[in-house]
C-alpha cells in the first residue's frame, strides 16, 4: 500500500503526540513505500493531481524522518493519499481539497475531499445533529451575541474556523467585557462567530472520542489547567483514561453511519457532558496519547480500515 501524506513540514512535527506520525511509521513497519509533501506542493495538470513528494522513511530511533530526494509524480502512483494538514481551515486549505478532487479512483483519500469541503469541524453538528449540541447561535451580529448570552447565562463565543483553542473566550452576563469580545470574535460584524451555552461538565474534562470508519475505537478526557478554560491539549489541558458512556455511544451510532458515507475515516468528535459540541475531520489527533493511556497501537487499527477501504475500492472499480 503506497502512501502519500500531505502534512505539515517535517521539521514541524512533535514526533511524541503527532498521529501523523505514528501512522507513517506504522506504514513504514509494515513495509509499505511512504512519501510526504505540503500542500503548496501539489498541482494539476491535464486534469490530473500531481505533486513533488518526499519519500520518507519513519522510524521510532532519531531522528525518525529519513528523507530521499524529491520526485515529481502522479497522484495514481500512490494507494492511498492522507490529507493530515493541520488547520486553519481556510482558503488555502479549501484549494488543496479541489485539487485533491483530481486524484484518480483508484487513489483513495483520507478524509475524502467532498467531506472536507462539505462538512466544516464546527458547523456540521449544527447543519444535521442539533439535538446533541448546548444551546449555539452563529451569527455576525454583535447584538444577537448580547441577547444569547443575557438569554443563556454563562457562555463561550469562538471562531467558527478556530483550532486548538484558538480565539475561545468565556463571558457571562453583566461581564463588562462581553461588547468587546463580541467585537473582537465578530471582526466588529464583519465575520461569523459561534456563541454556545457554556457546559459546567468541561472542568472534569473535554472527551474527545476517535472514530475510524465510522466506529469509535478510543476516548480520553481532556481536562482543563486551573488558570485555563480551555480544554485543549494546545492550551495545556492534562489528559486522563476515560470510558464511553450510553450517551457517547448513542451519538456515536447516530454520527457514524454519515461518517462513513461521506468518506470520513479518521475523525476525532468532542463531547462535554452529555453534548456533542465538534466533529473533526481535517487533521484530528490523540492516537499516541490513547496509546499511552490504555497500552493501545490505535494506528494499527486505522492502518486496517484504511486497507479494507482500498480493498472494498478495488472490488466494486
Amino acid at each position: 500500500m503506497r502512501s502519500l501524506f500531505v502534512m505539515d513540514p517535517l521539521d514541524r512535527i512533535n514526533v511524541r503526540g503527532d498521529s501523523t506520525y505514528v501512522t507513517m511509521r506504522e506504514c513504514t513497519d509494515r513495509g509499505y513505500p511512504v512519501a510526504m509533501c505540503t500542500p503548496d506542493r501539489m498541482y494539476a495538470h491535464n486534469g490530473r493531481l500531481r505533486a513533488l513528494v518526499t519519500p520518507v522513511r519513519t522510524t521510532r530511533e532519531a531522528p525518525h524522518f529519513h528523507p530521499s530526494p524529491a520526485e515529481d509524480v502522479d497522484a495514481g502512483e500512490f494507494d492511498v493519499v492522507w490529507m493530515r494538514k493541520d488547520p486553519p481551515f481556510d482558503m488555502t486549505y479549501i484549494f488543496s481539497t479541489y485539487l485533491l478532487d483530481m486524484a484518480p479512483r483508484t487513489t483513495l483519500v483520507v478524509n475524502d475531499p467532498a467531506g472536507l469541503k462539505r462538512f466544516n469541524e464546527k458547523m456540521w453538528v449544527q447543519l444535521q445533529w442539533p439535538a446533541y449540541q448546548p444551546a449555539t447561535l452563529i451569527t455576525n451580529d454583535i447584538a444577537r451575541v448580547r441577547a444569547f448570552v443575557e438569554a443563556h447565562g454563562r457562555c463561550v463565543i469562538k471562531p467558527w474556523d478556530g483550532n486548538g483553542g484558538r480565539g475561545v473566550v468565556v463571558t457571562q452576563p453583566g461581564d463588562r467585557n462581553l461588547g468587546s469580545l463580541a467585537e473582537l470574535l465578530t471582526g466588529e460584524g464583519r465575520q461569523y462567530a459561534i456563541v454556545q451555552r457554556f457546559i459546567e461538565e468541561v472542568e472534569a474534562g473535554d472527551k474527545r472520542i476517535l472514530l475510524f470508519d465510522g466506529e469509535p475505537v478510543g476516548a480520553m478526557l481532556r481536562v482543563p489547567q486551573p488558570a485555563d478554560h480551555r480544554a485543549n491539549m494546545h492550551a495545556g489541558a492534562q489528559v486522563e483514561a476515560s470510558v464511553l458512556s450510553s450517551t457517547d455511544r448513542e451519538i456515536c451510532a447516530a454520527i457514524g453511519p454519515s461518517l462513513r458515507e461521506h468518506g470520513m475515516v479518521f475523525v476525532g468528535i468532542d463531547v462535554i457532558g452529555d453534548r456533542l459540541t465538534e466533529i473533526n475531520v481535517t487533521s484530528p489527533t490523540g492516537i499516541q496519547e490513547m496509546n499511552r493511556l490504555y497500552t493501545t497501537r490505535l494506528e494499527g487499527i486505522l492502518v486496517d480500515r484504511v486497507e479494507a477501504r482500498l480493498a472494498a475500492r478495488r472490488r466494486t472499480s
